[in-house]
């Protein structure tokens, strides 16, 4: 009787101990946010951003027959310009113009070659498309490739044969002219000699402006791919930002973000991440910081839709976090910058002379030593692209020109602010940010 008493008694007091525990402990985990955000997976798991796989779930990708007047479009440039053909291996220009991409077909010292020749029939200009292939891979290229062009001819070549003059062979079949060939800028230069050997009437040169530009200047369909890419990396960004706490790594805010491009279905997506003095660096130094109540921390991130590329930088702090004056000062002159580059980004301009507008902004603050990089880079099927904001560039803006804007000031050792987002020319000439449907610009730190 005695035992059982004293056992009775002894799991009274367990149970008094564990119900002071949980008056204690409960009140800790729901209002000691630090405590319980740290903790959390724990108990849920990590945190899910499959929320944002609906964004840009209805967006299509290029359709066939915009490839078509694409080529037709070559085909006429290459007409007036009296040029024989247009040559490029596999890369963004022949993702652009046949739906063939750099994934499709790897590079190697075997070439394989999309060749566009402009051809008359009835006084109507067409395109010529063929592919040169090695011969023991003719098989898997004609199988493989998702070319989207009519009646394409493949040209095989065998191991012992010249691959050039294949090439070559099937401009005759094109044009039956002696004109020049216009090769892509990316073709290696091996490839780019062996077909001048090949083709000694010709003469072989860099694809000019008037070709360029088919690629440069955007379509309705492309701006609506790179306007959704653009906004669901913001909107990425932005869910990331909401399960981040004082103590957090670097590196796990990475994955987060990666997480998060993945279940929005942005393809190849990945984020830099930077707090407090590692952003002064602005491609990052390689560390694995934590982040402290007194830092901002620095987003670069980006990924790719059907192709097209996002790229978008956010300067943020927490709720939590406590920035200093000079700290937030920085901040606000980069989006002044930022705003004054926007305005500047008009059909006409001149590329150079955005970029002098948020730079003088900058140096007018004090801080012109600290923007040591361009304002910015075309964007599209590449992530950086032609053309480009930058001091002694005179290329001229047009309606479809697609950039980013990006001001940033970097001071090592201290702090490091930019902010990017990514806008084209719209058809009344004036800029439009990508991301103006889910918000736009960052406001402040706290509201990115």
């Amino acid at each position: 009787m005695a035992q059982h008493t004293v056992s009775k008694f002894s799991g009274s007091l367990r149970l008094r101990h564990f119900s002071h525990f949980l008056i204690i402990a409960i009140p800790l985990l729901l209002f000691s946010k630090p405590i319980w955000w740290q903790s959390r997976h724990i108990f849920l798991g990590p945190p899910s951003f499959h929320h944002l796989a609906a964004h840009c779930a209805n967006v299509p990708p290029i359709s066939s027959s915009e490839f078509r007047q694409r080529q037709i479009a070559l085909a006429h440039a290459l007409h007036s310009l009296n040029a024989s053909a247009y040559i490029a291996e596999p890369g963004p220009s022949t993702l652009f113009f046949a739906n063939v991409s750099g994934s499709d077909w790897r590079l190697s010292e075997r070439p394989l070659l999309l060749v566009v020749t402009p051809r008359s029939v009835d006084g109507d200009i067409t395109a010529h498309v063929s592919i040169v292939t090695p011969a023991f891979e003719a098989t898997r290229a004609r199988h493989s490739l998702p070319i989207a062009a009519d009646d394409v001819v493949f040209a095989e070549w065998e191991e012992d044969a010249d691959p050039y003059t294949v090439a070559v062979s099937t401009l005759a079949a094109g044009s039956g002219g002696d004109g020049c060939v216009f090769v892509d800028g990316a073709v290696r230069k091996f490839i780019a000699d062996g077909l001048a050997d090949a083709a000694p009437k010709s003469k072989v040169l860099s694809a000019p402006l008037v070709i360029r530009q088919l690629r440069e200047r955007k379509s309705a369909t492309e701006i609506d791919i790179m306007r959704c890419v653009n906004e669901v990396t913001l909107l990425a960004i932005r869910s990331v930002r909401e399960h981040m706490y004082i103590g957090i790594r670097e590196s796990q805010v990475s994955r987060m973000m990666q997480s998060a491009l993945t279940s929005a279905n942005v393809v190849g997506g990945g984020c830099l991440v930077l707090f407090g003095e590692n952003a002064a660096l602005p491609h990052g130094g390689g560390t694995d910081r934590i982040l402290r109540k007194t830092d901002m921390a620095l987003f670069d991130c980006g990924g790719s839709l059907h192709g097209y590329h996002s790229d978008i930088s956010r300067t943020i702090a927490l709720p939590a976090s406590t920035i200093s004056s000079d700290h937030l000062k920085i901040w606000y002159t980069v989006h002044t910058a930022q705003k004054a580059a926007s305005i500047a980004a008009r059909s006409g301009a001149i590329t150079r002379e955005v970029d002098a507008a948020a730079r003088h902004l900058i140096d007018k603050m004090g801080y012109g030593d600290y923007f040591t990089h361009r304002l910015g880079h075309g964007i599209g099927l590449e992530g950086h692209e032609a053309p480009y904001l930058r001091g002694g560039s005179d290329d001229i803006i047009q309606t479809g020109h697609a950039f980013s804007n990006e001001p940033g000031i970097y001071i090592e050792g201290d702090v490091g602010v930019r902010l990017e987002d990514t806008f084209y020319i719209d058809n009344d000439g004036s800029s439009v940010f990508f991301t103006e449907g889910v918000g736009g610009p960052a406001i402040s730190p706290w509201k990115p």
